[in-house]
């Protein structure tokens, strides 16, 4: 059963980080990227390496997704 989670975990991270590269729309490649981070905090925590799955949760699936979308919203140009 493990090793049927590990590989789903590893097919939801690349197919994420895929539509992460070829979205379009920024805001929904930031999401995706968390999603990707996400699983691959799951994927630690499963594999026994629970300091770096918190360390991957905070960083990659909040912290990085987070500042992508605020520099998108930055840097968005305003219609006048």
């Amino acid at each position: 059963m493990s090793k049927m989670l590990e590989f789903v975990l590893c097919i939801i991270i690349v197919l994420s980080a895929i539509l992460a590269l070829i979205q379009k729309d920024l805001l929904k490649a930031a999401i995706l990227t968390g999603f990707s981070g996400g699983a691959l905090a799951v994927l630690f925590q499963i594999l026994l390496a629970p300091d770096v799955a918190l360390t991957q949760a905070i960083v990659g699936a909040a912290i990085i997704p987070v500042f992508i979308a605020l520099a998108v919203k930055k840097t968005q140009r305003e219609d006048s």
